[in-house]
């Protein structure tokens, strides 16, 4: 089975073309989609996801998938694919105001899972109703974003870790927090507690040996072992680096388009739609089997 890869316009990502997900994925086809995964970070397959069994054909080949611990979000009968969705009629959905607009389902950049020790591998991300408006998703390449910094700053960050904790109200974020965000509906999800985790700023990539930063904007708290006054401004400094549009790729999607995504060495967004419009998507999600940090 071929295919072709080939970098996105910008520069972040790529593109595979002429993949038959109709047929099983043969082990040479699954290394090379692999050695692509590795390489870029982001994979776009324009298209391909036309069906639950081509998604799934497609995510086994990049490892064991995960699933959901919350039953009501699987699909029944393909328990590795949740879905995820902001319904128009739908009155118990997280609400945002951004800039005088609201706005469901809006999530700033984040890596998952940071707020643990075993953050997942990765995902694939599959768009099943396009909304009218809105609903775009971005991704940031963290490599590509670290080997962009000064010699300066990178012998500076070294050896520092970063406290993270899991913070579902965007009005608490300490850095990157979009402007004006206000609380308008938080819904009736029950959310989680976790202990703090320490991880290195410099994250060193388990399989390509890669470095890139671990700053997950949503969770990021402080510099460990630094006060405030020492640490924000470095943790400042970097976030504004790397959510540079340079590192950025943003996806409009349309129905069928599927975007795998390495976990590992990226962060990503949903930008969120106007409530009255819908938008559905099915993900599943590759098993992190290395454990990075600490708890603290």
């Amino acid at each position: 089975m071929g295919f072709e890869a080939k970098p996105l316009a910008g520069g972040i990502g790529a593109e595979v073309t002429g993949l038959d997900l109709d047929q099983e994925i043969d082990a040479a086809t699954a290394k090379a989609l692999n050695d692509v995964w590795l390489e870029y970070a982001i994979v776009l397959f324009r298209g391909m996801g036309t069906s639950n069994e081509r998604h799934l054909r497609l995510s086994r080949a990049f490892g064991e998938l995960e699933v959901h611990p919350i039953e009501s979000i699987r699909l029944p009968g393909a328990p590795e694919i949740i879905r995820l969705a902001q319904k128009a009629d739908d009155t118990d959905q997280m609400t945002y105001r951004f800039a005088g607009e609201e706005i469901v389902g809006r999530i700033p950049y984040h890596t998952d899972l940071i707020y643990t020790t075993t953050p997942n591998r990765g995902a694939i991300l599959r768009m099943v109703e396009k909304p009218a408006v809105g609903g775009e998703t971005g991704w940031i390449d963290t490599a590509a974003a670290y080997d962009a910094l000064d010699e300066a700053t990178k012998a500076r960050i070294e050896g520092l870790e970063a406290r993270f904790d899991f913070v579902w109200n965007l009005e608490e974020m300490r850095f990157g927090r979009p402007e004006g965000v206000t609380l308008v509906d938080k819904g009736s999800v029950p959310y989680p507690e976790f202990p703090d985790v320490a991880h290195p700023i410099v994250w060193v990539h388990p399989i390509s040996g890669r470095k890139s930063l671990s700053l997950s904007t949503v969770h990021l708290i402080d510099v460990v072992g630094l006060s405030r006054e020492e640490g924000d401004p470095i943790l400042e400094h970097l976030v504004e680096h790397t959510l540079d549009e340079r590192f950025a790729y943003v996806h409009d999607w349309e129905e069928g388009d599927m975007v795998l995504w390495d976990n590992w060495r990226t962060m990503h967004t949903a930008c969120g739609v106007p409530p009255g419009h819908d938008r559905v998507v099915h993900r599943t999600t590759m098993k992190g089997e290395h454990q990075t940090g600490r708890l603290l």
